[in-house]
Parts: structure tokens; C-alpha cells; sequence
């Protein structure tokens, strides 16, 4: 159950989310893929998504970037703010105020009290929330999304961190940019996730044929059967990475779309990720760039040891399943943006297909401009000095030279 500090503000009896809100949400998102208007005579334009709030929404999930201290003064205006000018009730993590600045801060504690705590990994307030606030940098959007295996709420990101790719909010103007958006006033992007299930044999028990690979290249009838053995499943929204862990031999892993097999990674790795990942790791290990609104999948090699292996991009529909090959000398070891590290090991497999629930992202202009803009601001994308041109006496020059060509080969 999640926590209550004091008793000024509690939360909705059943649920924070608007049943309205919830069902136009699920009804967007259940296939986010499809541009609705793509049969009506054009293709939608992707500034043209924008956040419809059917109520105004009541409750917030604050995420702040732990043990930071330059976020406690935002985040203790911006509560008081959500609290006291709005009268929202405002959901944080336990730990977040269990930070010795805001222990011993008495002029914070009258706010403290109408907090709304939870516990990662114990308590589930998936449908107690109507809004998302992140502090911090993009790993506060990443952990906002692994806190919602179903539907999520709309996010809207303040850039505090390092780098900022996905959190394109500044906060000096936030009072009127979260009043904006508490209002319906704002843009939003779906950031399509990935449905990851990890399926892992049980310890001890000899697999026979690792892969049970037929003649044709399918998954042999009747080896997939998951009976007695152990599934985990995730919502993953920048990227799924399988490498070689502390191993010193390649990484050798078999790659099926489809049930088929389309090829076999030798060398440190293989990342899996969705187009907002695409820009995150993948983006260092040689892959182009998608923007978000693209529905697709990304298979980038990590130091392949092939002179030919390139980055692909296959249809957001597919099933991907990627599995150790019977050759391989070692384990792989694989992540889930970047959390929930684990060994994989002969029999086990992991499976990989397009999420129907994705994550709106509440954009400052509109999907592409605010794409574009990261894309200058944080990665620097195709910076350089512009050619100077040529002066004008020289460009005379040039045209007379022309000129008296032209005459030459007339005569």
C-alpha cells in the first residue's frame, strides 16, 4: 500500500487517472503505430498530437534525480507550487525525502506532510497517477517509465542533468509551463516501448539442443514451451543490450525475427532499441538516428567482428528472439535500460516485440522542433564552420575567365 504523510491530502478512493482520460489514453495508444489519419487522404503530422485532458488531473508523480543537491530548491518550488496553488496531490519516492537537506529544512515540513510516498518494487501507484514530473536528467525518464508496465501518464521532463536529450523543459519559467499543460495547452510525442520477456531455464537442468534450430532456420515445434521454467517481463524504452559481461571471448548469440533465423552476433554485443533510443547507445555504436514517431525496431552490432555487419532497422510489429548460439564459449549477459543486469545462459531466451503501451512525452514546441533542437543542442549534430564564399573581385575574375572561354569556343 502506498504510504501516507499526514492527513491534509489523500489520494482518490479507486483510482487518479479520470476513467474518461483513461480510456481516450488507452484508446490512442493501443496501437500507436498506425497514423490515424493515414487512409483519409494524407499522413497525419506529428505535431499535430496534442495532450486532451478529459478532467483536470489531480495527481503527480515528482521524480527527482537522487543525491543531487542542486535539485532541492526546484523540486521544493515546484511541490509547493503542485500543492499549494493547484491543490494537487503530489506522489513522491520515500528515499527522496529521506535527504538530510530536506530532514532538517522546517520551513519544507509543513509541505513534507502532504506527501504521498511510495517504494519502488513494493508499492504500485500505476493507476493513482494522472501526471509525471521529472527533475533531473534523462535517466529520470528512464525510471519513470520502468514505474509503469501498462499504461503511462503524460510526462513532462525538466532538463537539470547533463545532458538532456529527453528532457527538453528549462525550469525557469516552470509555473506557467506546468499550468499550460495542467490546462490541455501542450504538444506530445508517443515514445514507443519495447515488451521485453526474458525466459530463463531452471538452474542445473542440461539442455540438449541450446537453440533447437530445424533444417529451415525455424524454432524446432515444441522447445519453446515455457513449463517449469522462470519468465520476467519488461517495459523497456531507450534500449535492451545482450554483451559478453566480464568475458573475455566474443559474444556469440543467435538472432531470430519472426521464428526465423536471420544472422548470429560475434563480437561484444547486440542493442536492441526503439527509436528514442536511438540516440542513446545505439547512437555511439554506429547507428542512424530515428526520430520517434517512426514505428520501428533497431538492431545495432556492438564491435561485430565482421567488416559487413550493419546496423538494421526491421517493421515495430516483428518479434525479435534472441538466444545464445550452441557454439558459444560463455554466457551472455544482458540489461534493461540500463537496469536489472542478469546473466543468460544456454536455454534461456529473450524476446522482443513493439509495446502497446508507450510513453507520451509532453513536448515544449511540438515533436520535430523539439527532436531537432536536442539534436543541436546536446549531440551537436553536423557542427562546423560554414564554407566562406568567394570575395567579389575574385568572383569577377572567375566570371570573365568564363566569359572569354565561352568566346574561344565559338570562334
Amino acid at each position: 500500500m502506498t504510504e501516507m504523510l499526514g492527513t491534509q491530502h489523500h489520494p482518490p478512493p479507486s483510482s487518479a487517472c479520470d476513467p474518461g482520460w483513461r480510456r481516450s489514453r488507452q484508446r490512442v495508444m493501443s496501437d500507436p503505430l498506425l497514423c490515424r489519419n493515414a487512409w483519409r487522404g494524407h499522413i497525419q503530422d506529428p505535431a499535430s498530437q496534442r495532450l486532451t485532458w478529459n478532467k483536470s488531473p489531480k495527481s503527480v508523480l515528482v521524480i527527482k534525480k537522487i543525491r543531487d543537491a542542486s535539485l532541492l530548491q526546484p523540486f521544493k518550488e515546484l511541490c509547493a507550487y503542485l500543492m499549494e496553488e493547484n491543490n494537487m496531490v503530489v506522489y513522491v519516492e520515500k528515499k527522496v525525502l529521506e535527504d538530510p537537506a530536506l530532514l532538517s529544512d522546517d520551513h519544507f515540513g509543513p509541505v513534507k506532510r502532504k506527501f504521498c510516498t511510495f517504494r519502488e518494487d513494493y508499492d504500485d501507484i500505476s493507476n493513482q497517477i494522472d501526471l509525471i514530473i521529472c527533475l533531473g536528467g534523462d535517466g529520470t525518464l528512464l525510471y519513470a517509465s520502468s514505474l509503469f508496465q501498462g499504461s503511462v501518464p503524460p510526462v513532462m521532463a525538466f532538463h537539470l542533468g547533463s545532458l538532456g536529450f529527453l528532457t527538453p523543459f528549462n525550469f525557469e519559467n516552470f509555473q506557467s509551463q506546468v499550468t499550460q499543460v495542467i490546462q490541455g495547452n501542450a504538444a506530445v510525442v508517443l515514445r514507443s516501448r519495447l515488451k521485453v520477456r526474458v525466459v530463463k531455464e531452471p538452474r542445473g537442468k542440461k539442455v540438449a539442443v541450446p537453440n533447437g534450430i530445424s533444417e529451415n532456420g525455424l524454432l524446432a515445434a515444441g522447445l519453446d514451451v515455457e513449463v517449469g521454467k522462470q519468465a520476467v517481463q519488461y517495459q523497456v524504452l531507450n534500449e535492451v543490450v545482450i554483451d559478453r559481461g566480464p568475458s573475455s571471448y566474443l559474444s556469440n548469440v543467435d538472432v531470430y525475427l519472426d521464428g526465423h533465423l536471420i544472422t548470429t552476433v560475434q563480437g561484444d554485443g547486440v542493442i536492441v532499441s526503439t527509436p528514442t533510443g536511438s540516440t542513446a547507445y545505439a547512437a555511439a555504436a554506429g547507428a542512424s538516428m530515428i526520430h520517434p514517431n517512426v514505428p520501428a525496431i533497431m538492431v545495432t552490432p556492438i564491435c561485430p567482428h565482421s567488416l559487413s555487419f550493419r546496423p538494421i532497422v526491421v517493421p515495430a510489429g516483428v518479434e525479435l528472439k534472441i538466444m545464445l548460439s550452441p557454439e558459444a564459449r560463455n554466457t551472455a549477459w544482458v540489461s534493461f535500460d540500463g537496469r536489472k543486469r542478469q546473466e543468460i545462459r544456454h536455454g534461456d531466451s529473450i524476446s522482443i516485440t513493439t509495446s502497446c503501451y508507450p510513453l507520451p512525452s509532453i513536448c515544449v514546441r511540438d515533436p520535430v522542433s523539439d527532436w531537432f533542437e536536442s539534436l543541436a543542442q546536446c549531440l551537436h549534430w553536423n557542427v562546423r564552420k560554414k564554407q566562406a564564399h568567394f570575395p567579389e573581385d575574385e568572383e569577377d575574375a572567375e566570371d570573365a575567365d568564363e566569359e572569354g572561354g565561352e568566346e574561344q569556343a565559338g570562334s
